[in-house]
């Protein structure tokens, strides 16, 4: 896989080439997700980024066969979970689980929290009786709640604590990988940070690996040590947090950048409108799927699929014209310090 370092240990989770097409009734193809590819280190956090319909949520759901992904493959601890047969993969859904975006529609309203929590340890075999009891109970205190809540129904909590139920549901089973599926974007800022700071300290103590899916970038800088930026089923940039919030490359990201908001009123940032709407996955635009709003975009964007292009380390980048854009923003740079 490009971007691979033989000399690093294995990743836990590999995604490779990874596409996930839907038909629709008059039988045209949906491409949802298009040659997926990147790797999360073990203990680390990764966070996928882009637009609404940039097939984000359904990358998050093919890597655990949620959904049946049409073609590549994800490797778990070195397993091609996607070869297994389902009796084998259910042993592996123990150690990679999901947080859902919305708290209340993903638990079931006519279950008490011990239920809905006793489902997940039922898969594990975990025993019945006080022993369950107590570990409810256990997983209840590590998110916040508290023992008695065991016994109330998913209505009678806030948007932030139905979210951590719904974190001690996926916790429950001891996993080693949980994909958080826009799991603070339905809730107030101050109990976003809240879970936020939750998510990490479980992470910390549990030994968690984390595929963070967010639309807020500021969220995905506080939390993630490395993001794939994703637009129309395609990986646009990926890399190190730091480095690629401090210096993007793709104008893509460098958009997405520029949205968000900075806490400091006398701080100018110079806002990049991108022109139209994001195309349809029906009918996708050839060559480079962003050239359609690029700004900078050619003809010869149009004529092939960009390939991954190294900028440093872990940095990669995929754009056809990556080192003319790298001139005219050294160029920038330059004339900054005249």
């Amino acid at each position: 896989m490009s971007g691979s370092l033989t000399s690093q240990p294995a990743p836990l989770l590999r995604v490779e080439g990874l596409c996930q097409y839907f038909k629709t009734q008059d039988g045209r193809t949906v491409h949802a997700v298009e040659a997926l590819t990147f790797d999360i280190k073990r203990g680390h956090t990764v966070g996928l980024v882009g637009e609404s319909g940039s097939g984000k949520t359904t990358a998050g759901r093919a890597i655990l066969r949620l959904l049946e992904p049409t073609a590549g493959q994800v490797f778990f601890n070195g397993t091609d979970v996607l070869s297994l047969p389902s009796k084998e993969m259910k042993r592996y859904r123990q150690k990679m689980q999901i947080i859902f975006q919305d708290p209340f529609s993903s638990l079931n309203p006519r279950m008490r929290v011990s239920q809905i929590i006793g489902e997940a340890l039922n898969t594990a075999g975990y025993p019945k009786g006080e022993a369950r009891k107590a570990r409810v109970e256990e997983l209840l205190q590590r998110v916040g709640l508290q023992a008695e809540h065991a016994d109330r129904y998913p209505h009678e909590f806030s948007g932030g604590q139905r979210q951590r139920i719904g974190i001690a549901r996926a916790i429950a089973v001891e996993p080693d990988f949980i994909v958080a599926d826009e799991s603070v974007s339905a809730l107030d800022v101050s109990v976003q940070a809240q879970v936020l700071n939750l998510l990490g300290e479980l992470q910390r103590s549990l030994g968690l690996t984390l595929l963070f899916i967010a639309h807020d970038l500021t969220v995905v800088e506080y939390l993630c040590d490395e993001v794939v930026v994703m637009y129309l089923g395609r990986v646009m940039e990926r890399g190190p947090c730091r480095e690629v919030y401090a210096r993007p490359r793709h104008p893509y990201t460098q958009a997405l950048l520029s949205a968000a908001p900075v806490p400091d009123p006398t701080r100018k940032k110079q806002r990049i409108v991108l022109r139209g709407d994001i195309p349809s996955p029906i009918s996708p635009p050839s060559g480079c799927v962003f050239r359609t709003r690029c700004p900078y975009a050619t003809a010869l964007c149009a004529a092939d699929v960009p390939a991954e292009q190294h900028v440093s380390d872990e940095h990669w980048v995929s754009c056809v014209r990556l080192h003319e854009l790298n001139l005219q923003e050294q160029g920038r740079h330059d004339n900054a310090y005249q």
